[in-house]
């Protein structure tokens, strides 16, 4: 892999979102609960990161840290499409593989409200950690076949944890995926040699940082930093400047009631500014980019 530390060089493309706007926003909602490594569920070790490090032996069963993971789907997630149906926010659910097989139930409820499934890989772990290609286009096509039952269609976006393999965007690319989103460094879409646009995603303006010690602490440090974001990148956009912003969500982090404002007081935001921005799916936004900057 060779770094690309230039991109667009300052040069932005002359790209005008639909509906006229300069401002595209993506809001995610990850799809993980159940496909996290646990050791009861015949994984090598069990997930260490929830509300706390786990304390658990590395190989010992962890039912605390797996009931963590299923507040996601029990609880969170049906507070989480109620508001986004409240507020009208279109949203990518970035599904692992298991997790849709798992709670089917839950990821019919966002493909029936109109929501993006996208990939997420099989289990919620890195992609780069596949020692041959082989083994992950297994596992690439389990995920898919998975997603595609639940929803009705396969998916054409994706995600992994961490990061991609070598590989991994030539297999993508050979099942006719349209975009990845491992990405982390830009505000607009670009274009792989794989021929996937890459709709770059964000670790900042997302709820993992609340498990993070540098991170959030109360809903309204990120409703705060996510309001930041939105009026330095509209400023931006007032100029002409073309730009995303990607805002990250999980369903067992903001599902619960302690942080649940910072998802509704976001939305509401959002829905406040509809008239100045383009609320977006990411298959929608790497649509318009490719019909807008042509490879």
């Amino acid at each position: 892999m060779t770094r690309d530390l230039i991109g667009y060089g300052g040069a932005w493309p002359a790209l005008t979102w639909p509906g006229g706007s300069k401002l595209a926003v993506s809001v995610v909602v990850n799809f993980e609960e159940g496909a996290e490594q646990q050791v009861i569920d015949g994984d090598p070790v069990s997930e260490r990161m929830g509300e706390v490090i786990s304390v658990v032996p590395e190989g010992k069963p962890d039912p605390g840290q797996a009931q963590i993971f299923a507040y996601g789907t029990r609880a969170g997630a049906w507070r989480m499409a109620d508001a986004l149906r409240q507020y009208r926010v279109p949203a990518t659910v970035f599904a692992c593989g298991r997790a849709a097989e798992r709670a089917a139930p839950v990821l019919q409820v966002f493909c029936e409200d109109g929501h993006e499934t996208a990939c997420h890989g099989w289990l919620w772990r890195p992609h780069a950690d596949y020692d041959t290609a082989e083994a992950e286009a297994e596992d690439l096509d389990r995920a898919t076949a998975a997603i595609a039952k639940v929803t009705g269609a396969a998916p054409v976006g994706f995600f992994c944890r961490g990061a991609e393999s070598p590989w991994t965007r030539d297999l993508l690319a050979a099942r006719g995926f349209v975009y990845t989103s491992n990405g982390f460094d830009d505000d607009l879409p670009y274009r792989d040699p794989s021929g996937l646009t890459v709709v770059p995603y964000a670790l900042d303006a997302n709820d993992m940082k609340f498990f993070h010690p540098n991170g959030f602490v109360r809903a309204q440090d990120m409703v705060d930093y996510v309001t930041d974001a939105l009026d330095v990148l509209e400023a931006e956009a007032a100029r002409g400047l073309p730009r995303l912003l990607n805002i990250g969500f999980h369903l067992r982090i903001v599902g619960r009631p302690g942080r649940f404002k910072a998802f509704e007081q976001i939305l509401a935001e959002l829905d406040r500014r509809r008239d100045r921005l383009w609320l977006a799916r990411r298959i929608d936004i790497a649509e318009a980019f490719d019909k807008a900057c042509p490879a």
